[in-house]
């Protein structure tokens, strides 16, 4: 296959859900001899979908705050807060693609209705807090960069994830085209960042992945409080659902290979949302924390100190990121709630 052919193959991947099944299924049957990368692409996408929510509005207020008042010493809560969701993430798409149900399925088929009715009701309330945190982080966003108040800003945010969750109707690949980009769009900004900007001490980094330290009461609150802003409830159910109809399988050993695949979807998807996140503190880091500003919670405090420290190219590529997030993680926040409401109690809004 020449040059030019695998890109039109590789871009009809990314696009078309006929041409992503058409190889997925000749990968798994062993009836196609393609470079290995253009084999993976057919695989790439649920994870990306669900790692979204592992660097939504929140991980930024947690990290940032937490980079701020502490320097680099929390590095290796947001490293081993990352395997953490790794592992859990894994896990769940190993269930939709053996079971070939989601996770709200199984609990609705195996659990008493009360109990049903309790989780369903968790699950919901969990959502809808995560989304409500979602869609004001890119109302924000829109108020830093545009100047739009936060009122008419939020009624956008919800216009706008509506139009891009519009996008299931053409099927999966468009969604995790798009989402899969607000993910580079958000790394793009945090590299910028770090990169031109932030200059971070990296032996200092090294060394705080390398020692984990508490210092104190507040130290372990923050810890806390990264890991709840990273492993995110809503999306274990969500990924359970995304592995399922994309690409059927009928053998055991057909299913094993999908799932081989869809763990290196889950380790790059959620490698590059690990990276951002390390980024979004040692940013703070290396910005705040030696500028001597130890008490940043806000992001709008966030994107004003950054201003006179960095200058305006740093503020607004943070707040790109920052719009960028809330934008792809409100939309998820919305999928999620699809499944769930149809997992436990079999109905679609």
């Amino acid at each position: 296959m020449g040059k030019t052919s695998r890109l039109r193959s590789a871009f009809r991947q990314l696009t078309d859900d006929a041409a992503t099944r058409r190889l997925a299924q000749a990968v798994l049957t062993g009836r196609v001899a393609v470079p290995f990368w253009l084999r993976l692409l057919a695989f790439l996408g649920p994870a990306f979908v669900a790692s979204v929510a592992y660097v939504d509005p929140g991980n930024f207020a947690t990290n940032i705050s937490a980079g701020a008042r502490y320097g680099y010493m929390l590095v290796w809560v947001v490293v081993m807060s990352n395997l953490m969701a790794m592992l859990i993430q894994s896990l769940s798409a190993k269930l939709g693609i053996a079971t070939g149900r989601s996770l709200p399925e199984l609990i609705r088929e195996h659990f008493p209705q009360p109990l049903v009715i309790f989780l369903w009701v968790v699950a919901e309330l969990v959502a809808m807090a995560t989304d409500l945190a979602e869609f004001l982080g890119a109302a924000l966003g829109l108020n830093l960069l545009l100047g739009i108040p936060l009122f008419p800003a939020a009624l956008l945010t919800g216009v706008l994830a509506f139009v891009i969750l519009s996008l299931e109707h053409y099927g999966f690949r468009p969604l995790e085209a798009v989402i899969t980009i607000f993910v580079g769009v958000i790394a793009l900004c945090y590299f910028i960042e770090v990169a031109f900007f932030a200059h971070p001490d990296w032996p200092q980094v090294g060394l705080a992945v390398l020692r984990p330290t508490l210092t104190d009461t507040e130290s372990l609150l923050l810890a806390v409080g990264i890991l709840g802003a990273t492993v995110m409830p809503h999306v274990i159910y969500l990924h359970s659902a995304l592995t399922q109809g994309r690409i059927v399988v009928q053998t055991e050993a057909a299913k094993r290979l999908l799932f081989r695949y869809e763990l290196m979807d889950v380790v790059l998807a959620m490698g590059i949302a690990g990276l951002i996140n390390v980024a979004m503190l040692i940013m703070a880091a290396a910005t705040f924390h030696q500028g001597g500003f130890y008490e940043l919670t806000e992001l709008t405090d966030a994107y004003l100190t950054l201003r006179p420290l960095l200058g305006p190219l740093a503020a607004t590529v943070f707040a790109v990121a920052l719009l960028a997030s809330g934008l792809s993680s409100s939309t998820v926040g919305t999928m999620a709630g699809q499944v769930i409401m149809g997992g436990f109690l079999r109905r679609k809004i």
